[in-house]
């Protein structure tokens, strides 16, 4: 695959947002390029074009925008992991730490079967405490995870390799060391 490095050009550093100290990836401008948002969605889903992947699963609200068309583009049903009170069925929650502070996170009961092949998906890692509470999720429903995918790593905050000890494959398009 070709390297995308050349993404972090494009990506834009909010300094001091949302909090103060907290230095915000803005990969809106990503989306917005039809060029650049097809190479981040084709790179994302072509590892598992013939994989047999049952759902995938982005993480609010952001991790919508790409996850959503990678399963439709690997033939997958797409499940929603939101902030609480935005599902309208039976739900199970998970509370998790972020960079900057304490969060919940919701999907229904009945989204997962026990046995589906999973791939996650968000835009960014950073400390991991997101997509480690959303795996919680998706292994109480009996969800195998395959891999958790990101268009960002922030490397320096630790957050994959948190998950690599969770027994996680991660697989990012392009990653900050600093």
């Amino acid at each position: 695959m070709k390297s995308l490095e050349y993404l972090k050009k494009k990506i834009n550093e909010i300094q001091n947002w949302p909090i103060d100290g907290v230095n915000f990836k803005d990969i809106t401008s990503l989306f917005e390029d039809k060029s650049d948002f097809r190479r981040i969605i084709n790179a994302l889903a072509k590892p598992y074009l013939k994989y047999g992947v049952d759902k995938v699963v982005g993480i609010d609200a952001r991790g919508f925008i790409v996850a959503a068309p990678v399963a439709y583009k690997i033939n997958a049903g797409f499940c929603m992991i939101r902030k609480p009170g935005k599902l309208p069925r039976n739900t199970i929650k998970r509370n998790f730490s972020l960079e900057y502070g304490e969060s919940k996170l919701e999907m229904h009961t009945d989204s997962i079967l026990p046995g589906e092949k999973v791939l996650l998906i968000d835009d960014v890692i950073a400390t991991g405490g997101t997509a480690i509470a959303a795996c919680a999720l998706i292994e109480k429903l009996k969800g195998e995870i395959l891999e958790v995918g990101a268009v960002i790593d922030l490397a320096y905050l630790g957050g994959a390799e948190k998950l690599r000890e969770k027994s996680h494959n991660v697989r990012c398009l392009v990653s900050y060391t600093h």
